[in-house]
This record gives structure tokens, C-alpha cells and sequence, in this order.
């Protein structure tokens, strides 16, 4: 099992910044990719930004220019800067890390973190 610790979260005003972090532990074997997708009531999660091992990115339209994704491959980190945030950006964050194990490529996810953009 890999556990997922998220921090970083909670309540920022319109056209500021928060940082996210998220750390996995446990049977950690071969990492595939580590981000972060984003939910609000109602709605479906949708992808906010990954980042394989090698360094490739997939960021949202959305959060383009806005988010940057990075992580550190010795200390199983992922990091999401949230620059120029805007209220729609509200929403519970969740880590997901992703790696390779015996029966395939096997996903976990955090419990999430709450990120509230007021205007």
C-alpha cells in the first residue's frame, strides 16, 4: 500500500497563491507519475496537472500559465504552485500517485485538501 500525505491547502483571496505538496510513502516500487485532480460538488474530478518521473508534464488548459507542477523524485514529493488563482478554482485537491507493480500500473489517491478562492 502507498499512503499519500497532502498539505498546503485553504482559503486564499482571488488573485492569490497557495502552494500544494503531497508525499507518498509505503511500498513504494517504481513510480510512474505523481499529480493532482481537482472536484466540486456536483461536478466530475477533473485532471488539474501530472508529472511522470521523466519530467513530463500534462497541465488543464484551465491552469495553464497559472499552476506550474513539479516534484522530487528522492523524496516522493509533488508540488503544485497555484499562482493567480480565481475563484472557480475552489475546489477539495487530491494527490494521485501512480506506479508499477506486479499486476500493472496501479493508481492511489490522497483524502484531499480543501482550496477555497474568495473574491
Amino acid at each position: 500500500q502507498v499512503q499519500l500525505v497532502e498539505s498546503g491547502g485553504g482559503l486564499v483571496q482571488a488573485g492569490g497563491s497557495l502552494r500544494l505538496s503531497c508525499v507518498a510513502s509505503g511500498r513504494i516500487f517504481r513510480t510512474y507519475a505523481m499529480g493532482w485532480f481537482r472536484q466540486v460538488p456536483g461536478k466530475q474530478r477533473e485532471l488539474v496537472a501530472l508529472i511522470t518521473s521523466g519530467g513530463d508534464t500534462n497541465v488543464a488548459d484551465s491552469v495553464k500559465g497559472r499552476f506550474t507542477i513539479s516534484r522530487d523524485n528522492a523524496k516522493n514529493t509533488v508540488y503544485l504552485q497555484m499562482n493567480s488563482l480565481k475563484t472557480e478554482d475552489t475546489a477539495v485537491y487530491s494527490c494521485y500517485f501512480v506506479q508499477t507493480e506486479r499486476s500493472g500500473r496501479i493508481g492511489y489517491w490522497g483524502k484531499g485538501t480543501q482550496v477555497t478562492v474568495s473574491s
